[in-house]
This record gives structure tokens, C-alpha cells and sequence, in this order.
């Protein structure tokens, strides 16, 4: 499954020229401390967001803002697959013109802020697609439904490469890594939802730094607001439904169970934590055998849907009648939830329509 978010003339002058001083200045001489500040802004620093509660979830958008280019950000890149997130500044002279986007997410969250034209390549479709861009995302050239090559990413012509961090990588699923995509002279930006330790704080700075990237700040800041009063409509829900404890389960072949820790998709943890949702092996490593989920005993079970996965209403089935599994809770009252891994694994805010409908069943099962 792991393979698998811009009438006074003579004052006015003096005020242009103020602000442009002081935004080159920024982005020459100290682009990380820059960022962060913009990022803390925006998102309302995660350390602090707890305390601040529902007052940093309703923040009306900041007042609009221009990038002035060069524009130097904190990003991410890693030495192999299995190695550690390690920061890596990337240097933007203009707004990217033509964009792939490795995942399906990647690309709608790109439509929200504007910016269908900018994308010439997107890959991995596999979900549902958020209706609310379908119209644009037919304008969007596939170069891949699956995961996209780095010679089909390549072959796209773009100057920006971004998307789910794993899918950066050197292997015939793997988009080319960020050291070798940045040797070309191709950009790149992984989202930071998918980097380990993620929170949902993670979504709204990779919306602040996209609409710094592309000069589409006061499209970024209106979403990110949109997106804070989604997150509290959960919380409230969260607060009538009750605390749960879940797993991940997934057929493991002719319908027997296999469950899955999601100790490392802590961004989807996260999210589900609006809900009240704790995962019950978040802290495991390696296999998880059936005697443990049994010993377990979660709530609720979550059944990741996925285009070319086995069907889901038959694993339900099987599940539920597995004589091995009729002392759990979740199969005595019905709460195995098929969520689709284009919204829970997309990296993006199409999470958000994923926790919702979820909300929403919880509240029809209590």
C-alpha cells in the first residue's frame, strides 16, 4: 500500500519599492528563516495549534502578497529508499510553467489553487477523483494511470516535478529521485504530507509554499482558510461520535484478512484524529498477525478501495463471515469502513472528502 498541499502615486512608490527591498532582501539572504515564519503564518505552527484550537482554524485569509523571484524554499530529498528525509532547498527564478504531477492529488490540489494550465503531466490515478475538478482534470494530459516512470516523467518536458515523496525514487515505479530530477535542471517539490511525521498542519504549509512557488498566495491563504473550518466541522462531529480505536485491514488474498500498522502515514493519522480515530498499531513495526488484531480489538476497521484492487463488497463479505474474526467489535456492529486510497493516500486535501463521508457513517453507526 505505501508503494502504491499568492491612489496616491508618490506614496505609493515609496511603499512598492519598501516592500520589494525588503521581500528580495528575504529571499537572498535568509530563505529557511523566511519560510518558516511564512509557514508558521499560514498554518499556525503546529506546536501551537492545540493551544490556539478553533481560533486558528477560522483565521480569515492573509491580505494578498506578490512573490518576488528568486524565491528560495525549504524542501526535501534522501539518499535511497529506506533512507531519511534530509532538507534541500530549491531555487525558483519564475513561476514553473509546466508541471507532472506524480499522483492524482498532487494534480487536483494544483487545480484548486488555479493552476490547470501550468500541469503537463499527471500519473497513479487510483481512486475517485474529486467531482468538484473533474471538468479541468479531463484537460490534464495521463501520462500514466499507474505510477509514472522517470522516463515518462522526463519525457514530459516539465520544469517542476512534484508530488508524493516515496514516488521519487529510481525504480520502474519511481518518478527519478530529487538529486537526479535537479541535474537535469528539473525542480522538484514533495509534499510534505507524505514525509513521515506529517500532521495536517503539513497540508497547509505545502498550500502556503505552493502559492509562493507560483505567485498564487491569496488563492492559497483563501483555501488553506477553507480547508481549517472543514477540519473544525470534524472536530465537532468527532465530539458527538466518541473517541475509537481502528486498524487498517486490507484481503489478503481469498478474502482472509491481513492488517496494516500505518505506523509511517501519520499525516492520514492525523486527519483521522479530527474524527476521534486512534490507530491501534501506530507504534508497530514488521507484520501484524491476526491474533493480534483479535487481541486488539479495535472499534473499527478501515478498508483501503483502490482501482484495480479486489472488490470490496466481496472482502467485506468474507470478512464478515469468517468465523475466526466473529469475536471482534467491529464485526458484531458492522464497522468495517471502505475508505479509497486516492483520498486517504493522495497526500492532498481530498483527505478531507474521505473524512468527511467517513464522519458521517460513524455517526449513522453510533
Amino acid at each position: 500500500m505505501k508503494n502504491r498541499i499568492k491612489r496616491y502615486v508618490p506614496l505609493l512608490a515609496v511603499l512598492l519599492m519598501a516592500v520589494l527591498l525588503a521581500a528580495c532582501s528575504s529571499n537572498a539572504s535568509e530563505p529557511a528563516a523566511t519560510n518558516q515564519a511564512a509557514a508558521d503564518t499560514a498554518s499556525g505552527n503546529s506546536e501551537n495549534s492545540a493551544a490556539n484550537g478553533s481560533a486558528n482554524e477560522t483565521a480569515a485569509p492573509a491580505a494578498e502578497a506578490k512573490t518576488v523571484y528568486p524565491l528560495t524554499l525549504d524542501n526535501y530529498t534522501k539518499n535511497g529508499e529506506g533512507a531519511e528525509w534530509q532538507t534541500k532547498t530549491q531555487t525558483f527564478d519564475k513561476a514553473p510553467e509546466k508541471v507532472v504531477a506524480n499522483t492524482q492529488g498532487a494534480a487536483e490540489l494544483l487545480i484548486k489553487l488555479g493552476l490547470t494550465d501550468k500541469i503537463v503531466g499527471v500519473a497513479a490515478l487510483y481512486g475517485q477523483g474529486d467531482p468538484a475538478v473533474a471538468e479541468e482534470f479531463k484537460k490534464l494530459p495521463v501520462i500514466s494511470k499507474d505510477y509514472a516512470s522517470k522516463e515518462l516523467v522526463v519525457g514530459a518536458s516539465p520544469d517542476l516535478v512534484m508530488g508524493r515523496g516515496d514516488l521519487f525514487a529510481d525504480a520502474d515505479w519511481g518518478s527519478g529521485t530529487v538529486d537526479g530530477l535537479n541535474e537535469l535542471g528539473i525542480k522538484t517539490f514533495v509534499q510534505s504530507t507524505s514525509v513521515k511525521g506529517a500532521t495536517l498542519d503539513s497540508l497547509y504549509k505545502d498550500i502556503e509554499q505552493l502559492g509562493q512557488i507560483f505567485d498564487v498566495q491569496e488563492n492559497a491563504a483563501a483555501y488553506t482558510a477553507e480547508l481549517k473550518d472543514r477540519a473544525q466541522k470534524l472536530r465537532d462531529q468527532a465530539a458527538v461520535i466518541g473517541d475509537k480505536i481502528f486498524a487498517y485491514v486490507s484481503d489478503g488474498g481469498d478474502g482472509a484478512i491481513a492488517t496494516y500498522s500505518g505506523n509511517t502515514d501519520t499525516f492520514a493519522g492525523d486527519v483521522l484524529g479530527l474524527l476521534g480515530l486512534n490507530n491501534a498499531f501506530a507504534s508497530v513495526t514488521g507484520d501484524i498477525s491476526k491474533e493480534q488484531l483479535i487481541a486488539t480489538n479495535p472499534d473499527v476497521l478501515l478498508l483501503s478501495a483502490y482501482t484495480g484492487g479486489p472488490d470490496s463488497a466481496q472482502t467485506l463479505k468474507a470478512f464478515y463471515a469468517d468465523p475466526s474474526l466473529q469475536s471482534l467489535d467491529a464485526i458484531k456492529n458492522k464497522a468495517i469502513y471502505v475508505i479509497d486510497f486516492n483520498q486517504f493516500w493522495g497526500y492532498s486535501y481530498s483527505i478531507f472528502d474521505g473524512a468527511e463521508k467517513l464522519a458521517t457513517e460513524l455517526a449513522a453507526n453510533k
